[in-house]
């Protein structure tokens, strides 16, 4: 039986795909601002982008600028995500500095869930799924490719990795060239549903032609959407009152 996450009342990976709507703010005051109007969206789940905020690599004003969101959105499940510049971030730091604020988040407290990269060396990769699982802090382990969609196999070779090393939720956004690349995000998305179905799995096709991957999780096996609310995060993000709008039909006919 498929394992679920369960945070704050929310459960990722069992119904209608969970929305999840990035903040993307560069200084404390938009993040204050963003917290505050998410506050008020309908939504199931938070994303920090920390690096688009200004001070990204000081683990001290990041941890700052944490409390203050967490003040804000109390009772919402957050993820923690600081994305590389080579995985489709707004910045890179070094290797050791992205694990001493990723284990800093993780012993904090205050985040639910944390992001890691695959390509993130495997010792360090390992470390912080383990510190993660120690503190209760539940790991999406992500890979991105916007270039290009791979092949179905690389596609859930990539997942499955993921899964192995520990992730509770693997995760991968590609970059459609045509439409073909879309029904090959999707095939590989209902093969991993179909045959290893040991956690909940993340999947994107990017772009207006991706858009279908953000709508029909919940019959190909994407536990969770990303939406937008002012300012997206990647492209071809919907924004949250349609996305919402939409699942919710899709739901009805399943």
């Amino acid at each position: 039986m498929k394992k679920t996450v369960k945070v704050k009342g929310i459960t990722i990976g069992e119904g209608i795909p969970k929305i999840c709507v990035p903040m993307v703010g560069e200084t404390l005051t938009q993040l204050t601002e963003e917290a505050e109007f998410l506050k008020k969206i309908d939504l199931d789940v938070v994303e920090w982008r920390v690096d688009f905020f200004e001070y990204a690599d000081d683990v001290e004003r990041v941890m700052e600028a944490l409390g203050v969101i967490r003040s804000i959105l109390t009772d919402c499940p957050l993820i923690f995500t600081f994305r590389s510049a080579k995985e489709g971030g707004k910045r890179e730091i070094s290797p050791s500095r992205y694990v001493e604020l990723n284990k800093a988040m993780i012993e904090s407290g205050q985040v639910d869930i944390i992001d890691i990269e695959l390509s993130t060396n495997e010792s360090d990769l390992k470390l912080l799924i383990e510190l993660a699982r120690s503190n209760t802090v539940y790991t999406i382990v992500s890979t991105h490719d916007f270039d290009r969609t791979p092949v179905k196999e690389e596609i859930v070779s990539r997942l499955r990795s993921a899964q192995e090393l520990g992730g509770d939720l693997p995760k991968i956004a590609v970059m459609p060239n045509n439409t073909a690349d879309v029904l090959t995000l999707l095939d590989a998305t209902n093969t991993m549903k179909e045959f290893y179905t040991d956690t909940p799995v993340i999947t994107i096709s990017m772009a207006g032609k991706g858009v279908v991957s953000r709508l029909a999780g919940e019959t190909f096996g994407s536990a969770l959407t990303f939406a937008s609310a002012n300012k997206a995060s990647a492209p071809g993000q919907v924004p949250v009152t349609e996305l919402r709008k939409v699942l919710s039909l899709l739901h009805e006919t399943l």
